[in-house]
């Protein structure tokens, strides 16, 4: 044979060699995952098949028994959170561990689909796929969890680290006040050096995020001069609530709509003689006339920025803009602050060097970050300014969230596993130096 030919050779098996360069307790871990299959997919279609819309309690209570009994089962000690404080059903808090690392890790029990949704069972479509209400998001990221601490522990490892799993019972939709809310997952954060969020990103695996927008709400209130509309633009008169609110939102267009990574969305536009603004179910009914010069306006809509700084600055345009009335109008603009962002950080995009290579490693090819314009906000976001590193989108992928499409590719489920478990057994040994450390 030409000697090229044999170069050729040795460097194909040399590159194949170095894209399995697992470990020996690695490889453990891998097969305690495939393993493992056949009880996560049990377990995954017995979680989907329980109703647990964020407003349906009860159902989320028994989804947390559900995953309380399959951790204690691993060896977790478990507790349950009461959410009657915050109005809904609560979280599941599952420790281990008590030397080592402390690393944080983030699902949620709820769903976006109510009790009475005609979407309500796990359903195969083909061999590597399944249909159900929030078989992505995110009860699949939840038996990613809990399987690969299962597969760290087969492996003789899981003891190495301090883990602490919260499964929240209102990310779909935020308990109000939002201190008693999160009271959990901030203890856990200022606790921890890393979290690890177990949501679905934008549903490809060859992604993962480092970095979520912030989801805020804000309220605009407008009042004009009522009178005839045939004196609209008279000094005296004014130009009315309509055209003021008009001014406002496109005025936020321009100097808005140019930063990158910040949205600002008007979703409910009232103007009239009056209105009846019903705030807290975000409706409302309005009377007006066309001959009649609009005497209110009322505009609520959402806001959502990469990072705090960015959200000072947009309040400070939006409010400079408010503030600039034309002739008599008046304005007053208000902000409630949901999740803040998990903002762009050096020890996520280590976190992320590592589970990229990791990845490679397993034959599954690289991860790069998710584009945060396609990443809404999550639980990990009260957290990752917490800690020294957050990573997150490690769960169970698919497409169709929050709709009655939402399907799984099955085959991710191992391997979201394989990769979430080593990248632990990881930082466990001291691989992952972050920024700080």
């Amino acid at each position: 044979m030409p000697l090229r030919g044999l170069c050729g050779i040795v460097l194909s098996i040399s590159l194949l060699s170095s894209a399995f360069a697992l470990d020996e307790t690695e490889s453990v871990i891998r097969e305690a995952v495939n393993d493992g299959k056949k009880d996560a997919l049990a377990l995954l279609e017995r979680a989907v098949n329980i109703n647990s819309g964020t407003m349906n309690t009860d159902g989320v209570r028994e989804v947390g028994k559900v995953f309380a009994a399959a951790f204690a089962d691993a060896g977790f000690q478990t507790r349950w959170v009461d959410g009657t404080p915050f109005g809904r059903g609560g979280h599941l808090v599952a420790e281990h561990g008590s030397r080592g690392p402390k690393v944080l890790l983030i699902g949620h029990l709820d769903t976006v689909f109510a009790k009475d949704s005609s979407f309500q069972r796990f359903e195969r479509v083909d061999e590597t796929h399944a249909a159900g209400p929030g078989i992505t998001d995110m009860k699949g990221g939840n038996v990613i969890i809990l399987q690969a601490a299962k597969a760290l522990d087969a492996a003789g490892v899981l003891d190495e680290l301090q883990l602490r799993v919260i499964l929240t019972g209102d990310e779909e939709s935020r308990g109000r006040p939002l201190d008693l809310a999160n009271a959990e997952l901030i203890a856990a954060a200022d606790w921890a050096d890393i979290a690890l969020g177990f949501e679905d990103g934008d549903g490809d695996p060859a992604t993962a995020v480092t970095a979520r927008r912030s989801s805020s709400e804000w309220q605009l209130t407008v009042t004009g001069k009522p009178a005839h509309s045939s004196q609209i633009f008279r000094e005296d008169i004014g130009f009315g609530a309509a055209l003021e609110a008009a001014r406002i939102l496109d005025g936020w267009r321009v100097a808005l709509s140019a930063i990158p990574n910040l949205t600002f969305n008007p979703g409910l536009v009232m103007a009239g003689t009056d209105i009846d603004h019903d705030e807290s179910n975000t409706r409302g009914s309005v009377f007006g006339k066309n001959n009649v010069i609009a005497q209110s306006a009322v505009i609520t809509g959402g806001l959502r920025a990469i990072s705090p700084e960015q959200i000072a600055r947009a309040e400070r345009l939006m409010g400079g803009i408010v503030d600039d009335n034309l002739a008599q109008t008046s304005a007053t603009l208000s902000f409630n602050h949901g999740y803040p962002p998990m903002a762009p950080a050096e020890g996520n995009d280590e976190l992320l060097k590592h589970y990229s290579a990791i990845s490679e490693e397993l034959g599954y090819g690289p991860v790069v970050a998710v584009d945060p314009r396609r990443a809404g906000a999550a639980d990990i976001s009260f957290v990752a300014g917490r800690v020294d590193a957050a990573l997150d989108g490690l769960g169970l992928m698919g497409d169709g969230g929050h709709t009655v499409d939402e399907v799984a590719d099955l085959s991710t489920l191992p391997r979201q596993t394989q990769r979430a478990a080593i990248l632990l057994y990881r930082v466990a040994r001291g691989d992952v130096s972050l920024p700080g450390k």
